[in-house]
């Protein structure tokens, strides 16, 4: 379970500290979400019902493209989005300075050693103790083909080790409005979707892998689910993929 009192007294540093949070807040509200917004057309489903959600918690979404990150920290109330840190392939965004630094600025982003041989990775469940809640995409790169892909059970473990909950979250469409080994959304505001399901938790005895493969199924639910009415008729629109959501919540 994450410690209360390590909640209430967390050691200061960029990923709790109130300074770095205020001015992480004005480069993703007044920069990011504002130039992600007018390159896409967003619709937000189901973000209200996670303004009850404690401190820390795991937001576990599939992952098809560059869009997906600032679509979700976009989307979450200002105050689960304050201090929500993001895993970052630490070959990729933390192998250069500026890139390391703009992940951190505007994602609070961690290393996630996909290696597994590096021991300086920031331990992601001491986050969680501090009360740093964190955004994880499980299949561990971007979708190819914009598919769904396998889910590693490493975030629903620690989900499970540290006690908190797990939101589940269908991005809709943006594999198609940018793709993979695209440098730039596609023009004409494609439509895409942030579908945020309600919080969940392990079942007693569930093991890791069988609370992953729950989610997962979950999330491939709200996207069949909303697809639809976000995506409107379209010969990409592949389901099961990347592409549902309804008209909802909007910003």
């Amino acid at each position: 379970m994450v410690d209360a009192g390590a909640q209430q007294n967390p050691r200061r540093d960029r990923f709790t500290s109130k300074s770095q949070a205020a001015a992480r807040y004005v480069a993703q509200r007044g920069i990011l979400k504002p130039v992600a917004w007018s390159t896409v057309k967003v619709t937000i489903v189901g973000a209200r019902q996670l303004r009850s959600l404690p401190k820390s918690f795991v937001v576990i979404a599939n992952h098809s493209s560059h869009l997906d990150a600032p679509l979700i920290m976009g989307s979450l109330p200002r105050k689960q989005a304050r201090y929500l840190a993001a895993g970052a392939a630490a070959d990729y965004f933390f192998d250069v300075w500026w890139r390391r630094g703009l992940t951190a600025l505007f994602f609070n982003a961690f290393p996630v050693d996909r290696s597994g041989v590096n021991p300086r990775s920031i331990s992601a469940r001491s986050l969680l103790e501090r009360g740093v809640p964190l955004l994880v995409f499980p299949e561990g790169t971007r979708s190819k083909d914009g598919r769904m892909g396998h889910f590693k059970p490493g975030a629903a473990s620690l989900a499970i080790a540290s006690g908190v909950p797990c939101v589940p979250v269908a991005l809709v469409g943006a594999g198609i409005a940018h793709p993979r080994g695209s440098s730039w959304p596609k023009p004409g505001r494609l439509p895409v979707g942030v579908v945020f399901g309600a919080p969940m938790l392990p079942e007693e005895g569930e093991t890791a892998a069988e609370f992953t493969a729950r989610i997962r199924a979950e999330i491939v639910k709200l996207h069949d689910a909303h697809a639809p009415r976000i995506l409107g008729p379209s010969p990409e629109a592949v389901p099961g993929t990347d592409d549902p959501s309804p008209e909802g919540e909007r910003p």
